[in-house]
């Protein structure tokens, strides 16, 4: 292609609107920041032109956005996936978490798990249009609203938009080296629940039996179910028990998290979790299947679609590798419909999900010109 032709950026104006962004807190559980957030990126792609369509949140998630490029009627085109959801609690901004440069480092909650990415994507798509350039595929972009927690009110809608178009581009934040993601290991979240008896903590503690405890029993058993040097984690992320102090306590709840590399590790996983039992015999016990990211696999025509991407990287100076992450994102679902999907897509940085979360402000525009000259390459 004429990289000739690829639209100029200009890094501080990047960083100014990922900026205003990020400004706006939008944890998965807070559905009236995502939805303000949701309101931006709407507004955004308004102003190209793009038809937005609203769909109504449910079980208490925040709206997804379609913006259907004005060409969408020409056939199966390009559909952009990016979540505006983060794992970040409102209050971070003012807390832990603040706003912030530092020399190359910008950081701020949600800044490279993908609001950062989210945003370059749609300003490549906005320089494509002011500069009058045309795209030989429709351009769309769909805005999820509860990628953190496992899309789990949004999955069939992306599975669905997602089987109307050629390809599925997704600006995760890249790997630390720059890679591109043509995998995704299968991700795979259980609750579970223990039910014990109360008791006055003080003056009746033998005639209770405490969740919490069993709870503690059993977190070393399940996360020794890793193997760390086969790709297979299991974690335990969120817990939650008891009502005072001095009563024992009688519910406790917690959260799992398991990663697995194949469809055979994702099989045991889930066989050996639903089999667990309760180790005190006086408290009841249960493990719940949750929300699963099905395994994506790279096929050939998924590799077809990597070199091209590689290609036009080089041309633009770069030359990136690629790798399966155990990381999970919106790319699972479509990657695993055989849907020719591109993952790792954004900003450079590192310390996602973590107060450390910031984004290489070097990195805004070389990713910026290979988005906008995916856009402007793929046929």
């Amino acid at each position: 292609m004429d990289i000739d032709g690829i639209p100029s950026f200009d890094e501080e104006a990047i960083l100014d609107g990922i900026r205003r962004w990020v400004m706006v807190e939008s944890p998965s559980t807070d559905a009236a920041g995502v939805n303000r957030m949701m309101d931006l990126a709407a507004a955004a792609m308004a102003e190209l032109g793009a038809r937005i369509e609203r769909i109504a949140g449910r079980d208490g998630f925040a709206d997804a956005v379609l913006a259907r490029s004005p060409r969408a009627g020409e056939g199966p085109g390009i559909l952009v996936m990016c979540h505006l959801d983060t794992v970040h609690p409102l209050g971070a901004l003012d807390g832990l978490l603040p706003y912030r440069r530092e020399g190359d480092k910008a950081y701020g909650p949600g800044i490279l798990d993908m609001k950062g990415g989210a945003y370059i994507a749609c300003n490549a798509l906005a320089r494509i249009v002011e500069c009058g350039l045309e795209t030989p595929l429709p351009v769309s972009f769909m805005f999820i609203p509860d990628e953190e927690v496992g899309s789990p009110s949004s999955r069939r809608a992306i599975e669905a938009e997602a089987r109307n178009h050629k390809y599925v581009l997704i600006p995760e934040p890249a790997r630390e080296s720059g890679d591109l993601v043509t995998g995704r290991w299968a991700i795979a979240r259980f609750g579970l629940r223990a039910t014990g008896r109360a008791a006055h903590a003080g003056a009746r503690l033998g005639e209770g039996r405490s969740a919490i405890r069993e709870m503690a029993l059993q977190i070393p058993r399940i996360e020794d179910m890793s193997e760390p040097d086969n790709d297979i984690t299991l974690s335990v992320g969120r817990i939650d028990g008891g009502t005072f102090v001095n009563v024992v306590p009688v519910e406790c709840t917690a959260e799992v998290l398991a990663v697995a590399p194949t469809r055979h590790a994702l099989d045991d996983i889930t066989a050996r979790m639903t089999a667990l039992e309760a180790i005190d015999p006086e408290v009841a016990f249960r493990v719940e299947a949750g929300p699963v990211r099905p395994l994506f696999e790279p096929d050939q025509a998924m590799m077809s679609l990597y070199r091209k991407a590689a290609g036009i990287a080089r041309e633009l100076d770069f030359d990136p590798g690629h790798c399966s992450a155990g990381g999970g994102s919106d790319g699972n679902f479509t990657g695993a419909a055989g849907i020719l999907t591109l993952d790792g897509l954004g900003v450079r940085g590192e310390g996602f999900h973590t107060p450390r979360e910031h984004l290489l402000v070097s990195s805004l525009v070389p990713r910026s010109r290979f988005l906008a000259a995916l856009f402007l390459g793929l046929e």
